[in-house]
């Protein structure tokens, strides 16, 4: 059944205080446990670590949400699902956990909901800089005033986040060669190691661009949403699902000229 755009509409702004006081929920735990050292274990590889944090974080968010909105289901980096309810929220309690566990400032906490297929609402919480990135069917918002995605049309002028090549990973070496152009091409390239807050980055043009590979929902589900509130360009790469749920993507200021650039390899390669 197709639900009524206005009512669509209200449940978004509901939905997105919802995830605003989830992930705020863990902002003092992170902040003080980053601050004061943090042990980690290897969970894939050297590559991809996680903490008690991850996992302490992440029940407090879940258990904020359910209390709040019981008709829920809950799919977290490291619970797996949790409820049974028609709206489903995304939830990655530490985006950038080596950040986070090595004492880099930059990770966030990324709580993104979908409902009837469509993401509706979603927030990237930096703890330490205490900003938020909300996105509604309304807009983007950093703590509460309206963001825009920059209108760069050229690598020479951009701003590149990326992630690649993945560490562990990316053994191709057209990868690494593409990774060298990139360099060459873009005003800046940098790798930051948390996808969410790449996005939010886009979204209120800190950064230009934004491709990751390797990626899961609870990675860009609130991300991809403030992205294109803000009006930003989000293309997914490799698979035929929803956005959110494509394994790699490239986020953009609107002007940006795909095309021209270096990265459309990276479409042609998934359109394989």
């Amino acid at each position: 059944m197709t639900q009524n755009p206005h009512d669509l509409n209200q449940l978004s702004l509901e939905l997105g205080d919802i995830a605003k006081t989830a992930a705020f929920s863990v902002g003092s735990l992170l902040t003080d446990a980053f601050h004061n050292g943090v042990s980690a274990s290897e969970k894939a590889g050297f590559y991809d670590l996680v903490t008690e944090y991850d996992r302490r974080s992440e029940q407090i968010i879940t258990d904020t949400i359910l209390r709040l909105y019981p008709d829920s289901t809950i799919v977290g980096e490291e619970g797996g699902a949790s409820g049974s309810g028609t709206v489903r929220w995304y939830v990655d309690p530490i985006d950038g956990t080596t950040n986070f566990a090595t004492g880099f400032p930059f990770f966030c906490v990324s709580v993104g909901a979908e409902v009837a297929g469509q993401i509706v609402a979603g927030v990237v919480f930096d703890p330490l800089r205490q900003e938020m990135f909300r996105a509604t069917l309304n807009g983007a918002y950093l703590n509460d005033r309206p963001i825009q995605a920059r209108r760069t049309a050229t690598e020479s002028k951009a701003v590149l986040l990326t992630d690649l090549p993945v560490p562990g990973v990316d053994t191709n070496p057209e990868t690494h060669r593409l990774f060298g152009e990139m360099t060459q091409r873009f005003r800046s390239v940098r790798r930051m190691g948390a996808a969410a807050l790449e996005l939010a980055y886009v979204a209120c043009g800190r950064a230009d661009v934004a491709l990751a590979s390797i990626i899961s929902p609870w990675d860009v589900a609130a991300g991809y949403l403030l992205v294109t509130q803000a009006g930003g360009c989000y293309v997914p790469l490799g698979g035929n699902s929803a956005p959110w749920l494509c394994p790699a993507y490239i986020a953009h200021s609107p002007a940006f000229k795909l095309d021209e650039s270096i990265l459309y390899q990276f479409v042609k390669q998934a359109q394989r």
